[in-house]
């Protein structure tokens, strides 16, 4: 930063002391997001080179992701979920990471988003109380957090860990942020909880960390996106109490993506049996459940652009059976990439239902 910029900086600055109340959180969410906060005690901040930086940065990696994916995704969903897409039913979106970009997408009407993954939620964040000569690399750690999952549809936890402890900004809070204020959703209320062994939520900080985020959009009610930073192996997740919290949801979707195929193996039983038992609609990449466990007789499965196997690094993970139904499925194509093939010609999708009268009487047509 040069002399004159940081000089400018201070001075805009000056009014406000760090001791003042932080602004509201869709305010924070705004300013993260690239979005103009005018009228806002954030406003003097917006008015400095690394902000308009920051902004500029992300209304063109927008730009490009609602027209290669987000689009595409929201007329998609309709003509091949059926009434699923619109429901207001909660949606167990396991192995998420901070990604509520891709759930409001696919499924933007939904009452409740139960969100969770190892990623730690972080502070509140708090964009006056970053230090002025750091406020450009926070911003600047903030985009490399979002750069894979904006190019490429996923999260890389280990990266993200690694810029998480680099920057004053971190934890999944604000990247939530972020993608709130970019779907057009005004945050009302932010609380951190925690879940009892017992599935009950009691407010603050502790083990089974979670935070409940209230927030409207244009012509919705109120809805609530939850986040935990929990561990979903089998012991954990027993001992903890979340998926007992889960539970009192009743039934919802599913959705699995870029999930690291961790119920393929013997250490995730419990979370694949909860998302069976309690989904009516599960949309998921080959990296989810396999396909071995969709038993024909409860399920009605449909299947949607390719399936080339799975990346080189899971390449242990190949469902021969996948393959075979894939080749004689004749699928549809898909107009966005999805999952670790992130190019559109090689992601897999697929759209499992469970086989109950009303289910089966909301279903689309066969393309």
């Amino acid at each position: 930063m040069t002399a004159r910029i940081l000089a400018l900086t201070v001075a805009l600055l000056a009014p406000f002391s760090r001791a003042d109340e932080p602004a509201p959180p869709d305010e924070q969410a705004h300013f993260l997001a690239g979005l103009p906060v005018r009228g806002t005690p954030l406003e003097h901040v917006s008015l400095t080179y690394e902000w308009t930086e920051h902004a500029s940065a992300l209304d063109a990696a927008w730009r490009k992701l609602e027209s290669r994916q987000l689009a595409p995704i929201r007329a998609w969903s309709p003509q091949f979920l059926g009434l699923a897409a619109t429901e207001t039913t909660p949606l167990f979106y396991t192995f998420s990471g901070p990604d509520f970009l891709y759930a409001h997408a696919f499924f933007p009407d939904a009452s409740t988003y139960i969100l969770c993954g190892i990623e730690p939620i972080g502070a509140l964040p708090d964009v006056m109380s970053v230090p002025t000569d750091t406020l450009a690399h926070s911003l600047a750690l903030l985009r490399q957090s979002l750069d894979s999952a904006l190019n490429f549809g996923f999260f890389i936890s280990k990266d993200m860990r690694a810029e998480f402890e680099q920057n004053q900004l971190n934890g999944t809070l604000p990247i939530l942020y972020i993608f709130l204020a970019r779907s057009g959703c005004h945050i009302d209320s932010v609380e951190f909880l925690r879940v009892q062994k017992d599935g009950t939520l009691t407010p603050g900080e502790g083990a089974n960390p979670g935070v409940k985020i209230t927030f409207t959009t244009t012509d919705h009610a109120p809805q609530t996106l939850y986040y935990f930073s929990t561990d979903l192996s089998d012991g954990p997740v027993e001992k903890s109490g979340f998926l007992r919290w889960c539970d009192t949801f009743g039934e919802g979707s599913g959705f699995l993506k870029a999930a690291s195929y961790l119920m393929h193996g013997g250490n995730f039983d419990t979370v694949r049996k909860f998302l069976l038992t309690h989904c009516r609609t599960l949309v998921e990449d080959d990296s989810g459940i396999p396909l071995r466990f969709f038993a024909p007789t409860n399920w009605r499965l449909r299947f949607c652009g390719a399936y080339p196997g799975p990346i080189e690094i899971f390449k242990e993970h190949f469902q021969p059976q996948l393959a075979a139904t894939f080749h004689g499925a004749h699928p549809a194509p898909l107009p966005f990439g999805f999952g670790y093939r992130w190019q559109r010609a090689e992601s897999t999708l697929i759209i499992a239902k469970k086989k109950t009268p009303a289910v089966e009487n909301a279903l689309p047509p066969e393309q």
